[in-house]
């Protein structure tokens, strides 16, 4: 799956640690794996991390990435069949969302709320609210 586009800037960043030898593109959603430990999500409710701000290269010595966590609008894929305008989506695999349920929301996979309606482009307008 492609990874998500930032349309409107975030204003809260996080900083996570992650395996300094894995490299990270920029906006990929991230599920929380530990303590403030982050790793690309692959998975349906996942804990969500953030999404990432930078590109994180790997083999460097870092260890930490920057995400955006809980504000911004990120253009992201979708496996679902349906989102309507205004609906919670929760991680839904690699780099995706789905429509949210209510255990998704208990999890910690919620990654925020649409702001149009599921597209013929498997992509969907994100409002990061988690």
């Amino acid at each position: 799956m492609a990874i998500a586009t930032c349309i409107i800037a975030p204003k809260n960043i996080v900083t996570r640690i992650c395996a300094e030898a894995t490299a990270i593109p920029k906006g990929t959603v991230m599920k929380l794996s530990g303590t403030n430990l982050v790793i690309a999500s692959s998975g349906d409710t996942d804990a969500y991390g953030g999404i990432t701000i930078e590109e994180f290269k790997g083999g460097e010595g870092l260890t930490h990435v920057s995400c955006a966590y809980n504000d911004g609008v990120f253009q992201i894929g979708t496996t679902a069949a349906a989102i309507a305008v205004g609906e919670l989506v929760n991680i839904g695999g690699a780099n995706a969302v789905v429509l949210a349920d209510a255990a998704a929301i208990i999890t910690g996979s919620l990654v925020g709320k649409a702001e149009e309606a599921r597209t013929e482009t498997n992509s969907i307008r994100v409002r990061l609210t988690a």
